[in-house]
């Protein structure tokens, strides 16, 4: 998968991240959805996107994955 179809993604759900983020997200999307190491990683992306289940499915991940960062970063600044 490329970067670029995944900002295009976060840009069609109206999120933006820092490059540090894109790439934690980026890293962690590929091994969620076991696309580490395919043959066509940003094609097989493209697809899932097309698809409304899958779709539905990466855009749960990329929300969930902004709560759990979120809160992350909520405690870091309380201690």
């Amino acid at each position: 998968m490329s970067r670029a179809v995944l900002m295009g993604i976060l840009l069609e759900m109206g999120i933006l991240l820092s490059e540090p983020e894109v790439e934690e997200l980026y890293r962690e999307l590929l091994a969620y959805f076991g696309l580490v190491g395919a043959l066509n990683e940003c094609q097989a992306l493209e697809y899932a996107w097309k698809d409304p289940y899958n779709r539905r499915e990466i855009e749960d991940f990329i929300k969930a994955w902004l709560r759990r960062r979120r809160r992350r970063e909520a405690v870091a600044g309380v201690i």
